[in-house]
């Protein structure tokens, strides 16, 4: 019994010891992989089928009451002039009500009194861009005497990015083969790519602002012109090279 005890404890040290020792695996170096990298650009231009507008009314009155009382009624007439013109409710939004004393100087820099000033801005999204122009002169005529940021754009552009998307790779591709025949090698798998949206949109048109009341509606409509929008896709392609 003793004796197969020691051949035992031996042989488990030895299994210790082994464990304990340095393995060594033997991996392949990786392969230096040679690469070309490319930018590709892909523009797809589209006119634009919305608009989003800020119409506001500001008023003017000696007390606080009579400013909101006659901001509440322009405002009203305006929104219903927007409604009239064809735009839905849900397309019209409160997008700000201020109210605030303007203290009134006289040219020697003495205190006349006080005048309060009512503000109502409502976010209107325009679906007809044929009749923006009408939209405008009544909306004025309404009330309306704060018109800001009108912003063109395009309510879907899923199809739009996909083409320029397209074109991108195909841009890619075209530079990276040219490329490769200039240099006098060949392209090999597409190791990476990505894509950026780089698309560029017109800048808001600002309008003025004044005080009180509704003006007199214009002969011909407010001239619009949206333009044009530019969708721009860049696609970034790694190529392993031969």
């Amino acid at each position: 019994m003793n004796r197969k005890f020691l051949v035992f404890a031996v042989l488990a040290f030895t299994l210790i010891l082994s464990a304990c020792g340095p393995t060594t695996i033997n991996q392949a170096a990786p392969e230096n992989v040679r690469t070309l990298n490319v930018n590709g650009i892909g523009m797809v231009d589209l006119t634009p089928d919305i608009a989003y507008i800020y119409i506001g009314v500001h008023d003017e009155a000696v007390t606080a009451s009579e400013a909101v009382n006659a901001n509440k009624e322009h405002t009203n007439s305006v929104i219903d002039a927007l409604k009239k013109a064809g735009v839905a409710e849900k397309d019209i939004r409160t997008s700000n009500f201020s109210i605030w004393p303007s203290q009134q100087y006289s040219p020697e820099g003495q205190i006349t009194g006080t005048i309060y000033m009512v503000d109502n801005q409502v976010y209107v999204t325009v679906r007809e861009l044929d009749s923006l122009g009408d939209l405008l002169d009544d909306a004025i005529t309404a009330g309306a005497n704060s018109v800001n940021s009108i912003t063109f754009d395009v309510a879907d552009k899923t199809q739009a990015v996909k083409d320029a998307r397209a074109k991108a790779v195909e841009d890619a591709k075209l530079q990276a083969q040219e490329l490769a025949d200039s240099a006098g090698i060949s392209l090999g798998s597409v190791q990476n790519i990505n894509f950026y949206d780089n698309s560029s949109y017109p800048s808001p048109v600002y309008g003025g602002k004044g005080g009180g009341g509704g003006a007199m509606a214009a002969d011909v409509a407010v001239p619009i012109q949206p333009g044009q929008l530019t969708i721009s896709v860049t696609v970034n392609i790694t190529y392993s090279i031969k």
